[in-house]
């Protein structure tokens, strides 16, 4: 086991602490590890009526994967821990979506990436005044994977290609109004969460979360709603960016900017994964996320964002395409072929 996750038993209720607040709670491969043998183990006793996991620290919930690790091992050139890591997340997100037993995320902070990864396909997601909500890896070269390939399309009116291209953040009242999470509740009311939890059978974990919960306020994102639909539930990434630029509003020329800070092949590549994804199920989308991070970790253009942005911090990407319109159709394709070490398993 590893001091970064801590287990804990409260009645029936079983408690999942992600324990890195220094690195934003960032899921290492030993955490991934050491959490997938709970679950299993939890999911064959009787006495286990539910799982919930949040984050320590009262900063974030979890902001992603363990970015520095994999940068090293980029920088090494060494593919045994990508392949080691990207299969077992993915793995550990399929075993989250078919739990047997009432799984509940609560997002007390910052829920990102790898974070999203082990809350948002749980059957019951909380959350809170503190949420920020993202996936913002076309920002690093990478793309919104842990199954934001099932789930980013599947949200109404361009939503999942917004945060997918852009890396829009929701605050609370956004992820129950776009059903991203099933109820709401201040953070200070974590405890009482736990222990209502504590005494509820499996059954009752519904009734147990509503009797503390609260009406969610008005996102922040309220106010352009119809803006995120105008510009980003469209046919085409081209016809987006033709939206974008066609508007006059302030918040457009916002969007437009963040495009085009991001990875041009990144936002190609995150376009065309969602048209993908809307037609896979769940287990089909991890295995093309699969392929894709694999060719990411080989292309170059991961380890460039990671570097500018998060290592070097001098925020000077230089991507591998001037634009977005520069792009290659071929260089997005490839990453959905097979590799050769072959396709995820479950």
């Amino acid at each position: 086991m590893t001091e970064n996750i801590l287990f804990e038993e409260r009645g029936g209720l079983r408690l999942i602490t992600l324990n890195r607040p220094k690195a934003l709670n960032a899921i290492s491969l030993a955490m991934v590890r050491a959490m997938a043998e709970k679950l299993a183990a939890w999911a064959e006793d009787a006495a286990v009526q539910s799982v919930m996991i949040l984050g320590a620290g009262g900063k974030a919930f979890a902001a992603g994967g363990d970015i520095q690790k994999l940068f090293d091992e980029m920088t090494a050139g060494d593919m045994t821990y990508p392949q080691a890591f990207f299969g077992e997340e993915y793995r550990l997100n399929n075993v989250i979506k078919t739990y047997p037993k009432p799984y509940i995320a609560l997002y007390n902070g910052i829920v990102m990436g790898g974070g999203v990864g082990v809350s948002v396909h749980g059957g019951h997601r909380i959350a809170t005044d503190a949420t920020t909500f993202a996936m913002p890896e076309t920002g690093i070269g990478f793309f919104p994977d842990v199954g934001g390939t099932y789930f980013l399309p599947r949200l109404k009116d361009g939503l999942g290609q917004y945060m997918a291209l852009t890396g829009g953040r929701l605050d609370g009242g956004d992820c129950v109004a776009e059903e991203l999470a099933d109820a709401y509740l201040p953070v200070t009311k974590t405890d009482a969460l736990i222990a209502a939890l504590a005494e509820a059978s499996s059954e009752g974990v519904s009734a147990a979360i509503q009797s503390v919960a609260e009406p969610a306020p008005t996102g922040r994102l309220a106010g352009n709603r119809a803006d995120v639909t105008a510009a980003f539930d469209q046919p085409s990434l081209n016809a987006v960016l033709e939206a974008l630029t066609a508007s006059d509003s302030e918040w457009a020329a916002k969007q437009m900017k963040a495009l085009r800070s991001k990875s041009p092949l990144s936002v190609a590549l995150a376009w065309e994964q969602l048209e993908r994804g809307a037609k896979l199920d769940f287990e089909g989308c991890l295995t093309l996320e699969y392929r894709i991070a694999l060719k990411s970790f080989q292309m170059g253009e991961f380890r460039e964002g990671v570097r500018a942005l998060i290592v070097d911090k001098d925020n000077q990407p230089k991507w591998r395409d001037a634009r977005i319109e520069d792009v290659a159709p071929s260089d997005v394709q490839a990453h959905f072929e097979a590799q050769e070490i072959g396709d995820l398993t479950f």
